[in-house]
């Protein structure tokens, strides 16, 4: 039986600019300039990220026709993986991977170093969703992942834990203590508001060693100042968080303004599917001529990326004709 094709593409970015790259799909070109606003306690050893998608979640979030428990989890993930990749000094993406034996058995959300963001959540044929919505109960028994990928010519840099925890943030709070070994906060809020779909993250870190701190401070200082950042970071609510009317540096204040807290330059996010004619039609290339007549239905060949949700078709005939060129084919 003739099958469509799906792609869930984890590559680099093109190299043109969404604008320019007339071989994308018609979704949205959404960019939020103030998505992450990273903010440190002056000398304390704490730092963070206050990250808020804006309409950017509504766009991805509504690409899928998901039950809302599905789309706040998913919302959640991207939310985390925009925290966590302008954490770091990269060139590339960093991705997030769930693998469960649940109803969700896969969640998917990767962020480049430009900000360019998107996700995927499947759900599965045969397992009906859960009346308890917790990520671990949508989910099951699996793993998280989490990957950073510099391309071809650099080595891949993984971190796998087993699904631990109830919440997504309960799960990343197990691999940054057993993998990294890092001392982190984290609240992670999706919903649909009067706006539309809204996602957020509050993440925060103890800072490793004494760089920037004052020789003054002891380390027991510094523990109690890091318990305090906790307890302040708790008072946080999901509807502080997904409120657009409140800038970030107001919530930052509400929460940390007895520690002195300072705001760094903000980071920009965007709508980041990456898939394209030219992408596509480079993969069908490389299948057999056996493989392309099992895809095609009705004369066409119909591949879907599942992050943005749009089908490219591609006459089989021109595939063809182009795979016996030795060129890639399908682009008209």
């Amino acid at each position: 039986m003739a099958k469509r094709a799906q792609c869930l593409y984890l590559t680099a970015m093109t190299e043109l600019p969404p604008f320019l790259d007339r071989t994308r799909p018609d979704v949205p070109d959404i960019a939020v300039p103030r998505g992450v606003t990273p903010f440190f306690l002056p000398n304390q050893p704490v730092r963070g990220r206050l990250v808020r998608l804006g309409p950017l979640a509504d766009a991805l979030l509504t690409r899928h026709d998901h039950a809302p428990d599905v789309r706040a989890l998913l919302g959640q993930a991207l939310a985390l993986v925009a925290s966590l990749a302008t954490a770091l000094k990269f060139t590339g993406s960093f991705s997030l991977q769930a693998k469960g034996d649940g109803a969700v058995p896969l969640l998917l959300a990767d962020c480049t170093d430009g900000g360019a963001l998107r996700g995927y959540a499947r759900l599965s044929d045969e397992i009906a969703l859960p009346e308890e919505a917790t990520a671990r109960a949508m989910m099951g028994d699996g793993y998280l992942a989490f990957t950073v990928d510099q391309g071809p010519d650099m080595e891949r840099h993984q971190g796998i834990v087993s699904l631990e925890g109830e919440s997504l943030a309960d799960m990343a709070h197990h691999y940054f203590e057993t993998s990294e070994q890092l001392p982190c906060q984290i609240h992670l809020a999706a919903a649909e508001t009067p706006a539309g779909w809204r996602a957020a993250a509050l993440v925060i870190e103890r800072i490793a060693g004494a760089g920037g701190i004052d020789p003054a401070v002891s380390e027991a200082e510094q523990e109690e100042a890091w318990r305090t950042a906790k307890i302040l970071a708790a008072t946080i609510t999901d509807e502080e968080l997904l409120d657009d009317t409140l800038p970030p540096e107001r919530v930052l204040y509400r929460l940390f303004h007895g520690e002195g807290v300072a705001v760094d330059r903000p980071r920009p996010l965007a709508y980041g599917c990456r898939c394209s004619r030219a992408r596509l039609s480079d993969v069908l290339g490389g299948f057999s001529g056996d493989d392309l007549d099992h895809m095609t239905i009705d004369g066409d060949i119909t591949m879907t990326c599942e992050f943005c949700n749009v089908d490219f078709r591609f006459p089989r005939g021109e595939i063809a004709a182009a795979a016996s060129a030795g060129e890639p084919g399908g682009a008209s």
